[in-house]
C-alpha cells in the first residue's frame, strides 16, 4: 500500500492551495479515505474524511466551510481544497484510507507521507 500527499507549500492567509493524494497497492474503490493534520507541537487531527462513493463527506469544526475534500476513483487520487486559509491551518498534513467508516476518523489503517503546508499571517 502507498500514498503519497503532495502539494503542499507556502501560501498568505486568506490563499488558497489544493493538495493531492496518489493511491496505489489496495482497490481504491473500497476505501473511505481521509485527510489529516498535524501542527508544529501538537497532535495530529481528523480533518476531513470522504466516502467510496464520493457520496459522504464529513469535516471537522475547523475546516468546514473553507475546506472540500473530493476523490477520482478513475484515477486513484484523493484531494483537499483549501480556502480562506488561517494562519492555524499551518501543518503537516497526511491522506489515509480505511475500509471501515467508522475508523477512518480516529485509526486508519493506511496513511500516507504528508506534505507541509505553511500560511503565513
Amino acid at each position: 500500500v502507498q500514498l503519497q500527499a503532495y502539494g503542499g507549500g507556502l501560501v498568505q492567509a486568506g490563499g488558497s492551495l489544493r493538495l493531492s493524494c496518489s493511491a496505489s497497492g489496495f482497490t481504491f474503490t473500497d476505501y473511505f479515505m481521509g485527510w489529516f493534520r498535524q501542527p508544529p507541537g501538537k497532535e495530529r487531527e481528523f480533518v476531513a474524511h470522504i466516502s467510496w462513493n464520493a457520496r459522504s463527506t464529513f469535516y471537522a469544526d475547523s475546516v468546514k466551510g473553507r475546506f472540500t475534500i473530493s476523490r477520482d476513483n478513475r484515477k486513484n487520487m484523493v484531494y483537499l481544497q483549501m480556502d480562506s486559509l488561517k494562519a492555524e491551518d499551518t501543518a503537516v498534513y497526511y491522506c489515509a484510507a480505511d475500509n471501515d467508516p467508522p475508523a477512518i476518523r480516529v485509526d486508519p489503517d493506511y496513511w500516507g507521507r504528508g506534505t507541509l503546508v505553511t500560511v503565513s499571517s
